[in-house]
């Protein structure tokens, strides 16, 4: 948890670096088409005006009694963990917005994290703005995604 305004600042700061690449030379076309609705840009205000920045990191591997030990399912239990915690954030009546800069490797850096540990997701996280909108996205209806399986 960073709620530290200058490292915010340093983390917002190296996550730009990456992002105005993404947006300048790594993203495709289609993508950035895909994107522009939202209003979106490799601006990242949002990482120092939040109150608090959750970085979630994955552990690859432990120490058990001093032997290295692989972890299995790290995505899956990464995941799971990252969607309770964002909706135990929505349900206290908190914002949050899930940030994946690209790459993340600064963040381990910056946060002086040990190398068994990679980031998966930055959470800003804080009470939403008066002037806040949410985008008004259209979902696909269920018949178009559910596949019921029968025998």
């Amino acid at each position: 948890m960073v709620t530290d305004a200058d490292l915010k600042q340093r983390i917002r700061a190296a996550a730009e670096v990456e992002e105005k690449k993404s947006w300048e030379e790594r993203m495709p076309e289609d993508w950035l088409a895909a994107l522009e609705p939202l209003g979106l840009d490799w601006r990242k205000p949002h990482l120092t005006e939040a109150p608090v920045l959750i970085v979630v990191f994955a552990q690859s591997s432990g120490l058990v009694d001093g032997v290295k030990c692989k972890h299995y399912y790290v995505d899956e239990s990464v995941g799971i963990a990252v969607g309770l915690l964002l909706a135990a954030l929505h349900l206290a009546g908190l914002a949050t917005l899930t940030h994946t800069p690209s790459p993340m490797g600064f963040l381990r850096e910056l946060l002086r994290r040990p190398v068994n540990e990679r980031a998966f997701l930055v959470i800003p996280v804080g009470y939403p703005a008066p002037t806040a909108t949410v985008p008004d996205l259209h979902r696909k209806p269920l018949e178009e995604i559910l596949v019921l399986a029968e025998l």
